[in-house]
């Protein structure tokens, strides 16, 4: 079961690494944050367009290891139709999965889905800070913050 499970987020990760869904810069986006990971050089443009409370279009640009740039691109797929209520709710339940406050009950996690390949990352703390860039971006760019999101 874990060869299957390390198998999968293999599968999962390394397909959004080589084919990165909604990689592009956003025409007519009404947000957008800028993220950096001094650590190991992940960078990230997060843009969004809102429509009536709901993330209506995402995309992100930049350059990373495979964990950040899977991250961001699940992301993505994730929010978009999104209010930013579950926004908010999918950040915390990813964050507590990466973090290992994972209670293993995925209704409590809010239904993380293909996010839930990430689990494993809990056990690197490095690894933490590069599936968490274009979360922590996101936040940002729904605050309509300028200033550079950091990990550090």
């Amino acid at each position: 079961m874990i060869t299957d499970l390390y198998s999968l987020y293999q599968d999962v990760i390394l397909d959004h690494n080589r084919r990165p869904r909604n990689f592009r810069a956003l025409e007519g986006f009404s947000q957008h944050a800028d993220g950096y990971n001094p650590l190991c050089g992940d960078k990230v443009t997060i843009y969004l367009q809102m429509k009536d409370g709901r993330i209506n279009d995402i995309s992100f640009q930049g350059s990373g290891c495979a964990i950040s740039t899977a991250s961001a691109s699940l992301l993505t797929e994730t929010l978009k139709g999104k209010t930013r209520a579950e926004a908010e709710a999918l950040f915390e339940s990813f964050h507590d999965l990466l973090t290992g406050k994972d209670s293993g009950n995925s209704s409590e996690l809010g239904g993380l889905g293909k996010l839930e390949v990430f689990s494993g990352v809990s056990e690197f703390p490095a690894r933490v800070k590069c599936a968490t860039l274009a979360w922590h971006t996101l936040r940002s760019a729904l605050d309509k913050k300028s200033e550079v999101v950091s990990t550090e």
